[in-house]
């Protein structure tokens, strides 16, 4: 089970925090990542790829629309994954989801991901 908090409104160029509690999972073995979805896409059931990072933490892989002003971390000993996004702007306005996929690749495919978050809404006001 995965479980995202922190979400919120906050003010263009603002920062914000995400956070994802794994259970249930041996968090250790899991590639974990941020998908966001935005409504009024013309395929709404699409999920946006934010970022990746690999078991250890040592390798992380970022869209090109957050190169820069978001970065994933991840601590295993508390089986916790966070996203920490700096310069918001109104396009990053989206639900955000925390997911994850068995093994070591990294990933921007929603498919290759089998466990997901409820969601946690992210407003950005301009």
């Amino acid at each position: 089970q995965l479980v995202e908090s922190g979400g919120g409104l906050v003010q263009a160029g603002d920062s914000l925090r995400l956070s994802c509690a794994a259970s249930g999972l041996h968090f250790r073995s899991y590639t974990m990542a941020w998908f966001r979805q935005v409504p009024g896409q013309e395929r709404e059931k699409e999920r946006q790829f934010v970022g990746a990072i690999n078991w250890s933490g040592g390798n992380t892989y970022y869209a090109d629309s957050v190169k820069g002003r978001f970065t994933i971390s991840r601590d295993n000993a508390k089986n916790m994954v966070y996203l920490h996004m700096t310069s918001l702007n109104s396009e990053d306005t989206a639900v955000y989801y925390c997911a994850g996929a068995y093994g070591y690749g990294l990933s921007d495919s929603e498919t290759h991901y089998n466990s997901w978050g409820q969601g946690i809404q992210v407003t950005i006001s301009s």
